[in-house]
């Protein structure tokens, strides 16, 4: 089954990224996902970048409506994704607690509705 982990990152990672010395914080990421490929788990995954690029549509009551930015107002953001093949849940997971923001902010492991 294929898993989507969603990479939940604080703003201070989103600010490492682009700081001098952002090698250490990309090279914890370049590991882990050496590790998936190794591993045979990867299918897919992107970084994206910071929040403040971000577009936000929603349709209202037939109205639209775009907002610049984010539409959470958590200080924790989408900062990137990977889909993974595993077995079950808790495989997933294990892969999760692997990531380098599970430290620093969250995972979450969702599984993909095949189409």
């Amino acid at each position: 089954m294929h898993y989507m982990l969603t990479m939940i990152e604080p703003e201070s990672d989103f600010t490492r990224r682009s700081e001098t010395g952002a090698e250490a914080y990309w090279a914890g990421w370049q590991a882990y996902t050496a590790a998936l490929v190794e591993a045979g788990v990867l299918v897919s995954g992107n970084a994206l970048k910071g929040p403040e690029t971000a577009t936000t549509l929603r349709i209202l009551e037939g109205k639209t409506s775009i907002q610049d930015g984010p539409f959470s107002e958590g200080r924790e953001q989408l900062g990137g994704y990977y889909i993974i093949e595993a077995a079950s849940v808790d495989e997933a997971l294990r892969w999760a607690a692997r990531a380098p923001c599970a430290e620093t902010g969250a995972v979450e492991v969702r599984p993909v509705l095949e189409m």
